[in-house]
């Protein structure tokens, strides 16, 4: 009998060492690195928006539970903790691996180098251990303590198993909630969103992105108005189109090429001037005749164009749309743009259209904001971006003489480029978040990616320097992204994290 009691004692506390060892090295090892733990706990699924006290929690719970395996009076229910917590850990992992969005990459010390089916198994025999220890203990216990004390037995465990799953499951829900919907301002990185398959040395830095259309990327250049360079998807297979245009006596300043399906469109604002052609033939076949003077222009189809332009009050910027077959050509929506200072400088952004969404989303420079409306330029609703800058961070003032406005210093630039390809609004943003790593900013443009038509974030991903110049411009198709980086073009290969979310567009919309 006596030895059959000192094997289970033997037992209980091997369970008890083997407990302390990997929580102590754990919890030891998490906050010696505590900032890179917790940018590995802003990532996760679950724990995205509790990366504020997550990561302090759960060092000092295990290092709470250890010192109560050391001392006999409190081993039992260390032991019952320890249970808890390693069922807790083990629901987490098989969560993350069959409902998360995506699997991030494995935190914790000793375990940082397992796979995550290798670290579901390992906490498995870990609750096995301390599942059995507990029994062993309250045996033991129940015949040397007064038996109207507490001593856990197989009914606490289960119902210890039953509280952790629940737990796990409402941090999981709610965090996605919060991270998609409400977000605190944190990015996810997940894997097997955007890799870079090739770039490509144009020489020059006067390249602009003019458009892509069936598989061709296509660049204007502001050297050469009437040059466009093409290529396919894999930046192969260059060809040079010259555009069929004798200007006459039209007095250009700045004009840009666009591609559009199957028309390209040459224009000018400041004259204004506005031609279309076919991509069959590269000749200007029509010009759109009463278009006013624009800042911006994108056309929604062939006959349609969305602009933007200063004929606001106080020069202020104000969006319209051209019909260059309707008697009343033009029109304007002057309350799509919310002033917030001056009009000009803090209505200043980006006007893009969606043709498979058949929306127009203008995108603010120096505000977490974004607008969506139809071609119609009936609003649907004011987005955000996840950062924080709500009101514009700008100085302006008067030039001399009352002539207009300036910038009198640098203004906080937050969303720097952008593109939109079917429901998918790509962001690149210039706000680091919270709880993210230093050198990724350092040495790339971060993109963030939003689903217009969900109102809700889904991920972020890096688009990486080349020879120390940051991201100009991109453009997004079905398969790939197009990047402007310095003096270079990089294509980016669409992986399924983002894939699938244009997928799951397509299955609505059908």
């Amino acid at each position: 009998m006596k030895l059959q009691v000192n094997l289970k004692n033997i037992f209980v506390e091997a369970t008890c060492l083997l407990y302390v060892m990997l929580f102590v090295y754990a919890a030891v090892s998490k906050l010696l690195d505590f900032e890179n733990f917790q940018v590995q706990i802003g990532q996760s699924p679950l724990l995205s928006a509790f990366a504020s006290w997550v990561p302090w929690t759960v060092p000092l719970a295990e290092l709470l539970i250890s010192a109560l395996l050391i001392f006999s009076s409190t081993r039992l229910w260390g032991l019952v903790l320890a249970f808890s917590l390693m069922f807790m850990f083990t629901v987490y992992i098989f969560i993350i691996l069959h409902y998360s969005s995506y699997v991030p990459c494995s935190c914790g010390g000793i375990l940082e180098k397992m796979s995550w089916n290798a670290h579901m198994f390992f906490n498995l025999f870990f609750v096995i251990l301390a599942f059995i220890a507990v029994i062993l203990r309250s045996g033991i216990e129940n015949k040397t303590k007064n038996k109207k004390q507490f001593i856990p037995s197989v009914k606490t465990m289960i119902f210890s198993c039953f509280l952790g799953t629940i737990a796990v499951i409402v941090l999981f829900v709610w965090s996605e909630e919060l991270m998609h919907y409400s977000n605190p301002f944190q990015r996810r990185y997940p894997k097997n969103t955007a890799e870079l398959i090739k770039q490509l040395d144009l020489e020059y830095n006067s390249f602009y992105i003019a458009g892509f259309n069936n598989g061709r990327l296509y660049l204007g250049n502001y050297s050469n108005p009437q040059i466009l360079v093409s290529f396919n998807s894999s930046l192969k297979n260059k060809r040079i189109e010259k555009i069929d245009f004798d200007p006459k006596n039209i007095p250009f300043q700045n004009v840009t090429l666009s591609v559009r399906g199957n028309y390209f469109y040459l224009k000018d604002g400041r004259v204004p001037a506005f031609f279309r052609g076919s991509v069959k033939d590269w000749k200007i076949s029509k010009k759109l005749n009463g278009m006013p003077n624009f800042t911006q222009a994108e056309p929604a189809d062939s006959t349609t164009i969305l602009f933007r332009n200063n004929s606001g009050e106080n020069l202020s910027n104000v969006l319209g749309v051209f019909h260059s077959e309707n008697k009343n050509k033009v029109r304007y929506n002057r309350f799509l743009l919310e002033k917030q200072i001056d009009g000009i400088f803090d209505t200043d952004g980006l006007l893009m259209y969606s043709e498979d969404s058949e929306k127009m989303i203008y995108l603010y420079y120096y505000r977490n904001e974004f607008t969506v409306a139809g071609k119609d330029l009936k609003i649907d609703y004011t987005g955000h971006t996840i950062d924080t800058t709500s009101k514009a961070k700008i100085k302006v003032t008067a030039v001399k003489g009352g002539r207009g406005k300036t910038m009198s210093a640098p203004p906080l630039v937050v969303n720097a480029h952008g593109s939109v390809f079917k429901n998918l609004l790509f962001v690149n943003s210039r706000i680091m978040g919270r709880y993210e790593n230093k050198k990724r900013w350092e040495h790339s443009s971060v993109i963030d990616l939003y689903d217009f038509n969900r109102h809700s974030y889904l991920l972020s991903f890096p688009i990486y320097n080349i020879e120390g110049d940051k991201l100009k411009s991109f453009i997004v198709t079905d398969t790939h992204l197009y990047a402007l980086v310095g003096n270079a073009v990089a294509v980016y290969e669409l992986k399924e994290n983002i894939k699938k979310e244009l997928k799951s567009e397509v299955t609505k919309s059908n």
